[in-house]
């Protein structure tokens, strides 16, 4: 079956909804596996961040490779390591140890889908379009998400946690079997010769040199980390959260934590597309200051309304996830359109290397100052947990305008 360049965006939004399916598996059970193993808050914390050190450890060898091959390729890889890492934590996972290699392993899949999507869309789709594609590619990331918690919490509910993770393993597999039964290879070959990859083709320093000598893309890239560590700090502790609400307020909740958390998400998909809207208007860098000082706010007033009505909190969490989703296309975006075209695959691995990388620290922060700070009980420590996460985009912006960043004319 063949589809015109646009076409192929459909089918990448579909595949990219179902690898996303695991993501927020995890968030869902936190806290009856932390009751069952008797984990404290900072190894909670890690198992939700090995998924992205697994990440970190793939996605340098991933965009690597679609520098040299089709993209296509490397994503049914990852679609095979996501499904293993899910079927694994349902299946084998006992301990401490054992949760951390697993999901480590659905983080390395994520990694040879995520990135490596997204080229298979610039592969195939002009560049004139494609700042728009990009736009509802990672705005969509707010969808796979979204149902993850929801049909997480559906299947805890009923089932169990094991059953969480075994069946929701599906969503990837499918993911696979989309991009290999109905996106076509690429027509031309992108590497002649025997494929050899060195260690300076998984870790270009001399390419990420380049891009971080170019303080547009730099900024870009440095942005995305602060984003990105505040935006998984938040998922992967929100449903946690929202239990914390509940039993403070002694006010039932009209929706569960995790289809709360799951309607939530959505609320980020049109603010991330019309975020990019938004900044191709008035730009890009100062849109995504704005954004992040906004974010860190309602992050700290949702933090704070602990014991408050329900109302109040949804409303704040919708307003957080608005917000913290807002920039995400617009980083993305900016830095694929300001990267210069020989290094663009390697300047796609750091920013998503480095995003990730924020990833990782951002729920392991949140677990150690909740324990350094009280406990999951207490309403101070979510509040200094909360900080502790969004102090980094406030610090970015700060930075970033002291050295010019805002002032430079969009890129089209």
């Amino acid at each position: 079956m063949r589809f015109r360049s646009a076409g192929y965006t459909p089918l990448m939004l579909m595949a990219q909804t179902c690898a996303l399916l695991g993501f927020a598996c995890y968030a869902v059970v936190l806290t009856p596996l932390q009751d069952e193993w008797q984990l404290s808050n900072f190894q909670s914390g890690l198992i939700a961040s090995a998924f992205f050190f697994g990440y970190m450890l793939a996605v340098p060898l991933a965009t690597a490779l679609t520098d040299r091959v089709d993209a296509r390729k490397v994503y049914l890889v990852g679609g095979i390591c996501a499904t293993c890492g899910l079927l694994g934590m349902g299946l084998f996972a006992h301990n401490f140890y054992t949760a951390l290699f697993f999901m480590a392993l659905n983080g390395a899949g994520l990694a040879g889908t995520y990135m490596p999507g997204l080229k298979i869309l610039s592969d195939r789709i002009q560049s004139g379009e494609l700042t728009r594609h990009i736009a509802f590619y990672t705005a969509f990331f707010g969808i796979g998400t979204g149902f993850s918690y929801l049909c997480s919490g559906w299947i805890l509910h009923s089932f169990g946690w094991r059953y969480v993770f075994s069946v929701i393993a599906m969503g990837p597999f499918a993911a696979l079997l989309i991009v290999w039964l109905l996106i076509p290879p690429l027509q031309h070959q992108k590497w002649s010769g025997p494929l050899r990859i060195r260690m300076r083709d998984i870790f270009p320093l001399d390419k990420w040199r380049l891009v971080l000598q170019d303080k547009k893309a730099s900024g870009f890239i440095f942005g995305y980390t602060a984003h990105s560590l505040e935006l998984f700090a938040s998922r992967s502790w929100i449903v946690a959260f929202f239990g914390l609400c509940a039993a403070v307020s002694g006010e039932a909740f009209f929706l569960t934590a995790t289809t709360l958390a799951g309607v939530i998400n959505f609320c980020g998909v049109p603010s991330s597309i019309l975020g990019n809207e938004i900044a191709l208007r008035i730009g890009r860098q100062k849109w995504v200051c704005f954004v992040m000082l906004m974010s860190a706010v309602m992050g700290i007033a949702l933090a704070c309304s602990t014991g408050k009505s329900w109302w109040l909190i949804v409303a704040l969490a919708i307003g957080h996830a608005i917000f913290i989703m807002a920039d995400s296309a617009t980083l993305t975006a900016g830095l694929v359109t300001s990267a210069q075209e020989n290094i663009k695959g390697a300047a796609m691995g750091l920013h998503s290397l480095m995003g990730f990388g924020g990833g990782l620290l951002g729920p392991a922060i949140f677990g150690f100052v909740l324990d350094l700070t009280g406990s999951r009980t207490s309403q101070i420590s979510w509040v200094w947990a909360y900080v502790a996460v969004v102090i980094w985009g406030v610090l970015f912006v700060i930075y970033e305008r002291r050295n010019g960043w805002v002032g430079q004319k969009p890129t089209s």
